[in-house]
């Protein structure tokens, strides 16, 4: 029998824990900042900060950190907070001593207001993102009404929609002469066309590794450095001036990378050079770093390519809008829509944050997703989930039927690209769409033997690379039947309509692949499941509803005595 118990168990622990029982904490205690002040205000650019931060004449700051730099976030936001109180207590006594020469007491005075002045700034720290740590958390920064977000770490530099950002990569150094001697070692012909590029964290190295290469006699290197422009050839990266008249002269040129890359960002690049040569910055001794490693993504590339072919029959795609930040997010969204819909498929469109298999796992009659997020962040590769998990560039060429198809070995994930390729085609496209309606209608109406009243053919089954396979129902929508029937689509009854033998399921007249996903393949379908669905006909007497246990897990009210177990 079991024993009543006398106080919370194990999972409820007091707060006062936290403060007494310091063993559990020593690894978070170790893993403690180890940079000094001097360090703190240098990698963090708090001067630079401060500056704009005054120009910009912001009072509510969000300071958005990673996970990694998070043991810093109070020493930087106490670092700031200072140097705004101290600057504009500078300011504001010099301005008061060039007015008149004034008594201690009154430039005491004016110190205690301006201090009130200061004090107007709120400094928040954002702990947690919503998305990827790459993009600037805009919803978070909302919660406290902030006016600029400052964000450190890495990033993707995506336009975003509605706050001003200040980027701060936290410069780090790196060894120069192992960094000279790889590249001599990868690079021993002095005359090749070689691009110099670094991860944002490193971009200051690059203009010192190309002043040492030119003393070597490297005549024909070009170093790239940091724009806010993904969608240019070198995504946020300066470009050539040969690039900027013809994109496809960048094939000529080998890229020098210092740190490793993202997948996504390497993925661009290797199929725009004729080479990708990353020089690791973390994981290896630095004597152990003689030449820098040549990228292969030949393997990742037909492995994504793979991923189309086996998405091409698929009839319901899921949109996962993975971004609320990043600039023209709406409009993409509306374009995976028109695309898909055109394609005679369907689509349902799911906000969500951070992805992972458990959530995707939750909607099985989705037969692929597209990401609409980062271009960083939407490669999504993992052995875990159900379904893939493609881009909006890879999902027009899945669209495509297969004689339509040409895979050129490009890759891109810009979203913001195919919107302004879209704008650039849509007035050739659009004239050439209405020329061939009014053809087709012609045709269509000069037909002998024409009935407006006969239902149009089915379209012929696909054929699927992958599985050997023909599939029927690759295009549900393609040609739908809504019904002209007034009692139907004015039917506003609970009620369902009894379906036709081998009809698809429906709702309000128009075909609904998720619902004929529920009736005929889903084993669970809800509470009350296994009950025989009742028509307008019949009469089913469903079961009385009886009040269930009330509570909390600690203890849960069983009975109206209120007795707990």
């Amino acid at each position: 029998m079991a024993s009543h118990l006398d106080g919370p168990p194990v999972l409820s622990t007091s707060d006062n824990n936290l403060l007494e029982d310091g063993e559990q904490y020593k690894d978070i205690i170790a893993r403690m900042s180890y940079l000094s002040d001097g360090e703190i205000y240098e990698v963090y650019e708090i001067e630079r900060t401060v500056q704009e931060i005054r120009e910009g004449q912001w009072r509510r700051i969000a300071l958005q950190f990673p996970d990694d730099m998070l043991v810093d976030a109070p020493r930087v936001m106490t670092a700031l907070d200072q140097d705004l109180r101290r600057e504009g207590s500078g300011l504001r006594v010099k301005k008061e001593e060039q007015a008149a020469n004034v008594l201690v007491n009154h430039i005491s005075t004016c110190e205690s207001q301006t201090h009130a002045v200061g004090s107007e700034r709120r400094l928040y720290i954002l702990a947690d993102t919503s998305y990827g740590a790459c993009c600037v958390d805009e919803i978070a920064a909302e919660h406290v009404y902030a006016d600029v977000v400052v964000h450190y770490g890495r990033a993707c530099l995506s336009p975003t929609s509605r706050l001003p950002v200040i980027h701060v990569f936290t410069n780090r150094a790196i060894s120069m002469d192992i960094v000279e001697q790889a590249f001599k070692s990868t690079f021993p012909d002095r005359t090749e066309k070689v691009i110099l590029m670094a991860d944002v964290m490193y971009a200051k190295t690059v203009s010192e590794l190309e002043r040492r290469l030119r003393q070597h006699g490297y005549t024909c290197i070009f170093p790239t450095s940091t724009i806010h422009d993904p969608s240019s050839p070198l995504p946020n990266r300066s470009i050539p001036e040969d690039v900027q008249d013809d994109a496809t002269c960048l094939s000529k040129y080998h890229l020098f990378h210092i740190s490793e890359p993202p997948a996504s960002f390497l993925l661009t690049l290797a199929s725009r050079v004729a080479s990708v040569h990353v020089f690791p910055s973390d994981g290896l001794p630095p004597e152990s770093l003689t030449t820098a490693v040549q990228a292969s993504t030949s393997s990742a590339l037909r492995r994504r390519y793979a991923l189309i072919i086996s998405l091409s029959t698929v009839s319901i795609f899921g949109i996962l809008v993975n971004t609320l930040s990043v600039k023209n997010y709406l409009d993409i969204v509306e374009r995976v829509k028109r695309k898909i819909a055109a394609a005679g498929k369907k689509s349902y469109t799911f906000v969500m944050g951070k992805l992972n298999a458990a959530k995707l796992a939750n909607f099985s009659e989705v037969g692929g997703w597209v990401v609409i997020g980062c271009w960083e962040s939407s490669l999504v590769e993992s052995k875990d989930l159900w379904r893939p998990v493609i881009t909006p560039f890879e999902l027009d060429l899945a669209l495509k039927r297969n004689e339509e198809r040409i895979w050129t070995g490009q890759w891109g994930s810009d979203f913001n690209q195919l919107l302004r390729d879209s704008e650039a085609l849509a007035d050739v496209g659009t004239t050439a769409t209405e020329n061939d309606a009014k053809d087709s209608q012609n045709t269509s109406n000069d037909t002998p033997g024409h009935d407006l009243d006969s239902e149009p053919e089915s379209d012929p089954p696909e054929f699927d690379l992958r599985s050997g396979r023909y599939v029927s129902q690759s295009r549900p929508m393609r040609n739908l039947t809504i019904s002209d029937d007034p009692a139907r689509l004015g039917h506003t009854s609970d009620a369902l309509i009894r379906r036709s033998n081998g009809a698809l399921a429906s709702i309000g007249g128009q075909v609904s692949p998720g619902a004929e996903f529920l009736r005929s393949q889903r084993t669970w379908k809800g509470l009350c499941s296994d009950i025989e669905i009742a028509y307008d006909s019949q009469e089913v007497s469903g079961a009385f509803v009886e009040q269930g246990r009330s509570g909390i897990a600690r203890g849960y009210r069983i009975d109206d005595d209120g007795d707990r177990r």
